[in-house]
């Protein structure tokens, strides 16, 4: 399952990242995305982008196109 997948409100578990330059995936770990975190679609902007995430009781916002590097399952 992929970002561009879900819908507001939807929940997912981070269980891996496409092919991306090092220093990017390094970045999304830095922000907390790293495996087995839940992230929450919690909004996404008038016109799509960015998308609002909630992750380890915060949120931050990401680009799509930064945010389809997450792989992802639905939550249990």
């Amino acid at each position: 399952m992929g970002i561009m997948d879900m819908k507001v409100g939807d929940k997912a578990e981070i269980t891996g990242y496409t092919v991306t330059q090092a220093g990017y995936r390094a970045k999304l770990l830095a922000l907390g995305l790293t495996r087995g975190a839940e992230i929450q679609l919690v909004g996404v902007a008038p016109l799509g982008d960015p998308m609002r995430l909630r992750v380890r009781g915060f949120e931050l916002s990401l680009r799509k196109s930064e945010a389809t590097a997450l792989q992802l399952r639905v939550a249990r």
